[in-house]
């Protein structure tokens, strides 16, 4: 079966047909770096740097690039107010950003092109749009002609009447329609300015990602790729840019993730509810958070609660210990079992649930699924009296790489569990044997287990050593 992407720009799901057979060129818009990226921000990028995994699991190359926004009036507003270079402060949160996303078990893209490295570059193509009658220059800015472009509304399926409503002209700007938008804008005093054919300005925000998408994956690209927030306006102005530059489809897939809301309300910070990845990985292991973000189908609305991360916490830490069991045993195990065929037969057909979840518009939330199929699998096979090591190096192989896939780590260093800890515990499954409580006791043996503690249960009480 081939991957099927649903396209915002046609409304339904369509085969994945790259440009080039084998390789994927893939753009994604990043963040703009005046702050720590919000919950929000971490959506797309752990999304995308999702999908890049199984396009690449499923053999393709993907050139994956995702830009920085570097320069904008907030990125400006921000240095005034710590009082540092705009350069020094966007070096900074983009150093956080890195700190951040790796965290978050996300790969850095393989190209990061900044704004400030393009600006010869968007001034050249804005010169073209002018050339061509796409743009016009008014007093130091220069916009765009929005109704030249006939495809004009084509992403958001609005037409250029429907568009108009509620469109305002801003203080200060000398635009001809009130749809028109900012490709250059003139320097006020004292902003980070470049020299321009209009005089002294900086890029409009939509521009940016026009130039610096083609400068690095030329005229048509496979995937852009990015939150629904920018499907308008942003991304209807950089297909209107772009096409009217080149003349070429831009996009041939379009996708976009869903919003995130916080305990039910959407995410702001007029409401309070703004969370930081940077704060919350101060009190949640950053992989809950990814495994919690994958736990829902990208296109769908994702709530943020403490019931739901705690809910994410565990299922993570049932994978996490049935994924230590099967090395545990493998580590004790040296024979062939018993039916091996018929378990990798079984093993086999959830790895291609896992594909038939992710090759259907990268359904992770199905493909998770899966992984739990895997891990009850797993747990009966260990029940068997002769495992052997064939599938259980089928099943270790299996779960690290479809987990790998989802970028969720089931194997981390984790520090050492007390003594004192351990002796507590211990007793706590001495007495829920007693009481009969048996999905207690195993549950804390399996507990100790996952933290490298094995218990031996003999005639004299209960032994334990460190594994």
């Amino acid at each position: 079966m081939s991957i099927e992407i649903y396209n915002t720009l046609t409304r339904k799901k369509e085969p994945f047909v790259p440009i080039e057979e084998g390789k994927v060129k893939m753009y994604v818009c990043g963040p703009t770096v005046y702050n720590y990226i919000h919950i929000g921000n971490a959506r797309p990028v752990i999304v995308y740097d999702t999908v890049r995994n199984y396009l690449e699991y499923k053999g393709y190359d993907v050139d994956y690039v995702s830009n920085f926004t570097d320069v904008d009036d907030k990125i400006i507003k921000a240095a005034n107010e710590h009082g540092e270079e705009v350069g020094e402060l966007t070096d900074r949160f983009i150093q956080a950003y890195f700190d951040d996303i790796e965290a978050l078990g996300c790969r850095h893209a393989d190209e990061h092109p900044r704004v400030t490295e393009h600006i010869t570059d968007i001034i050249d193509f804005i010169s073209v749009l002018i050339d061509k009658g796409y743009a016009y220059e008014s007093d130091g800015d220069v916009y765009y002609r929005t109704r030249k472009f006939d495809g004009y509304g084509k992403l958001s399926h609005q037409s250029i009447d429907e568009l108009k409503v509620g469109a305002r002209i801003q203080a200060g700007e000398k635009k001809d329609d009130a749809l028109d938008f900012a490709l250059w804008k003139a320097a006020k005093p004292g902003e980070i300015s470049w020299d321009s054919p209009w005089g002294k300005g900086r890029p409009g925000w939509h521009i940016e990602c026009s130039v610096m998408a083609r400068e690095v994956l030329g005229d048509t690209i496979d995937i852009h790729a990015g939150g629904q927030d920018l499907a308008f306006p942003h991304h209807e102005n950089e297909i209107a840019q772009s096409e009217a530059r080149t003349g070429k489809t831009f996009a041939n897939y379009w996708m976009h993730n869903g919003y995130i809301n916080i305990d039910n309300e959407k995410m702001s910070k007029s409401l309070g509810n703004f969370v930081l990845v940077h704060d919350i990985r101060q009190t949640i292991d950053p992989q809950v958070l990814r495994f919690f973000m994958l736990s829902v189908h990208y296109r769908n609305p994702i709530n943020f609660s403490e019931e739901l991360i705690d809910s994410a916490a565990n299922g993570l830490g049932r994978l996490r210990t049935a994924y230590r069991n099967v090395l545990h045993r493998l580590d004790t195990t040296a024979d062939n079992g018993d039916q091996e065929d018929i378990w990798l037969h079984k093993l086999e057909g959830e790895r291609k649930a896992f594909e038939t979840a992710m090759d259907d518009d990268f359904n992770t939330a199905n493909a998770i699924s899966t992984l739990f199929d895997i891990a009850r699998l797993s747990n009966t096979y260990l029940n068997e009296k002769n495992t052997g090591r064939r599938v259980l190096e089928a099943f270790s192989d299996t779960f690290a790489e479809l987990s790998g896939v989802l970028g969720i780590r089931l194997e981390e260093e984790q520090e050492e569990l007390p003594s004192e800890e351990i002796e507590a515990l211990i007793a706590e499954r001495e007495q829920a044997r007693k009481d009969r409580n048996f999905a207690r006791a195993d549950e804390i043996r399996d507990e100790l287990l996952a933290r490298g503690i094995v218990l031996e249960d003999t005639r004299q009480g209960v032994r334990w050593k460190r594994g």
